[in-house]
């Protein structure tokens, strides 16, 4: 049976993140930023990509792969487009750069895409996409990895990673739509979430090394042999494979980053060189139709999907993003549940830092 949750509070697991990251050489405002990235992930129900990520990021600080206090450099920047290099460090803070810098690029342009490479894991895609809407834009955030893990469609060996893609657009009445969906079947956290508190995975997410589905997280865990989203050829994984294929386009060969399993074919692992790539895009909906009338129709859009009679066992049909939305209102009020597992890992990292442990 899995163990009963231990509650943190989100200002806490900020500061606590923040301390631990500066522990590990971050410059403060960098650290600032990350933590509260990674914890508006959790308290947004992501589990698998914020304070559960802290003791992998301390890994790869310790192996060389992450240079904390790496300094982000702008290499091209004409009109609507830019570059960034990521210096090895973690992909928060220059992804909060490229994206800021993505949506000044739409304000002036009407839109605006920016890349980056050389870079790190960045948490969840819905970071930067959702940065657009405080600006009545559309944001979209793509990234690869130099883990690979998605076995394409007929295949049985992994050839990409689980390639990630949000996208964000404001309403008016409603709340935005935000989606943020890895182009496997689910991200690989979710394995990471379900080995933690003991729980079998459903079959179709991954497969054992003889390409068999397997209910165990820890053997999908082992063997990183996850199906493209649809899990099968017959229920359209085809389509999974091919969007991740695109998001590598856009997050790697586009800016020159790692991509496909160019990782394990080249002399990268011996550079220590993860060379991440990200892709982020803002665009301006008045330049198109005035605000107002957008939102309207967005409205009416969701308005219309709302309304739609429900399935028997269920009251309510969802837009992308509710859920999310309505569990980091709740978990701002009743606090983050992490599991006893990660607590000690946790604790135990907080040791190795030199830190007062998270509870």
């Amino acid at each position: 049976m899995a163990e009963t949750s231990v509650v943190v509070d989100h200002k806490r697991l900020t500061a606590f993140i923040a301390d631990a990251l500066g522990a590990m050489k971050m410059p403060r405002e960098r650290a600032s930023v990350t933590a509260e990235l990674m914890v508006r992930t959790d308290l947004r129900g992501v589990d698998s990509h914020g304070i559960d990520m802290l003791p992998r990021y301390h890994e790869l600080w310790q192996d060389g792969f992450v240079v904390m206090d790496a300094d982000a450099v702008l290499e091209k920047d004409s009109m609507a487009t830019a570059l960034y290099d990521g210096a090895k460090g973690l992909g928060h803070w220059v992804s909060s750069l490229a994206m800021k810098l993505a949506i000044d690029k739409a304000r002036t342009y009407g839109i605006g895409i920016v890349t980056a490479r050389n870079s790190g894991h960045f948490g969840a895609a819905a970071n930067y996409s959702m940065m657009a809407l405080e600006h009545d834009m559309i944001g979209v955030a793509t990234t690869n990895s130099a883990f690979i893990a998605m076995v394409p469609t007929f295949g049985r060996a992994p050839k990409l990673s689980t390639n990630p893609i949000s996208f964000a657009a404001p309403a008016g009445r409603h709340a935005p739509f935000v989606l943020d969906m890895a182009t496997t079947t689910v991200a690989f956290g979710k394995l990471r979430i379900a080995s933690r508190w003991g729980k079998p995975i459903p079959s179709g997410w991954a497969l054992d090394d003889d390409g068999e589905p397997t209910t165990d997280p820890d053997v999908a865990m082992k063997h990183r042999l996850q199906t493209p989203l649809g899990g099968t050829r017959e229920l359209g994984s085809h389509k999974g494979y091919g969007l991740a294929v695109m998001v590598d386009i856009l997050s790697g060969i586009l800016p020159g980053a790692v991509y496909g399993d160019l990782y394990v074919r080249t002399d990268r692992a011996e550079r220590k060189l993860q060379d991440t790539g990200h892709c982020f895009i803002a665009i301006d909906p008045a330049r198109f139709r005035p605000l107002a009338d957008f939102k309207r129709d967005m409205d009416d859009f969701f308005d219309s999907l709302k309304s739609t009679p429900t399935a028997e066992g269920h009251d309510r049909v969802y837009v992308a993003g509710e859920p999310e939305a309505e569990c980091e209102a709740r978990r701002r009020r009743e606090g983050i549940p992490l599991s006893p597992g990660l607590i000690a890992r946790v604790g135990e990292l907080a040791r190795t830092l030199g830190l007062t442990p998270l509870v």
